[in-house]
């Protein structure tokens, strides 16, 4: 039986609310500069990590669309996309245990591609209206820890001022969130809510109560 994180989620749609009109903010300030489109799925191939709330989110809005041979076709493309992003961070994980730098490590991290499960043949996205935080800002300038970010396809110039949405207040809105889900839960797991994820990870995940170390009452009374 699946947990009701209801509420939690209903806070984390409102986050999402400010986070369209963040972006709708800019569109309309700098049209000439944002290049998202239908069809445009440059920000589906980049990688990327998913906090407790949004993974959980995601993974229920999943498994309430799709079933059937079309859900089992979508998880065999998250299983494939899930091993080839093991596979980038354990590269990365040996060159850091080598001594090569944090910024060099992550510079080439941001260079591979991974296709995102739930991009289908046409190059859209299949849960498009439940999409992540990420995939929403994608296409705008972002900033984390005192870095900007843009979209390469975008019109957005080096060295110039914009308009920039800060992901680390974000970031830190949806650990907040993720630690009311694990305040809520009688779990033994209390450090949950620094777990992050990747989307493929959360779409393949059966988040259960034995997954989420769910004491039942006779742990509790020992």
């Amino acid at each position: 039986m699946e947990l009701d994180h209801s509420k939690i989620f209903e806070e984390y749609e409102r986050v999402v609310e400010g986070v369209d009109k963040a972006f709708k903010t800019v569109e309309e300030a700098h049209s000439n500069c944002v290049k998202c489109k239908p069809g445009c799925s440059d920000c589906c191939y980049a990688l990327f990590d998913l906090s407790l709330v949004e993974a959980l989110y995601i993974n229920h809005h999943f498994n309430q669309r799709f079933e059937g041979k079309e859900k089992d076709r979508l998880l065999e493309r998250a299983d494939r996309a899930d091993r080839k992003i093991h596979m980038i961070k354990k590269e990365a994980y040996q060159a850091t245990k080598k001594g090569k730098q944090t910024d060099e490590i992550l510079s080439r991290v941001a260079w591979e591609r991974v296709r995102c499960p739930l991009l289908d043949d046409e190059e859209k996205c299949v849960l498009y209206d439940k999409r992540p935080i990420t995939c929403r800002l994608y296409g705008i300038p972002t900033a984390i820890g005192g870095k900007g970010h843009t979209c390469g396809e975008s019109g957005f110039e080096e060295g110039r001022a914009y308009p920039t949405v800060n992901l680390d207040s974000l970031n830190a809105m949806l650990y907040q969130l993720s630690q009311k889900i694990v305040a809520g839960i009688p779990t033994k797991y209390v450090g949950m809510a620094d777990m992050l994820v990747p989307l493929s990870m959360a779409l393949l995940t059966e988040y259960n109560k034995e997954y989420l170390g769910i004491k039942e009452e006779k742990e509790e009374k020992e």
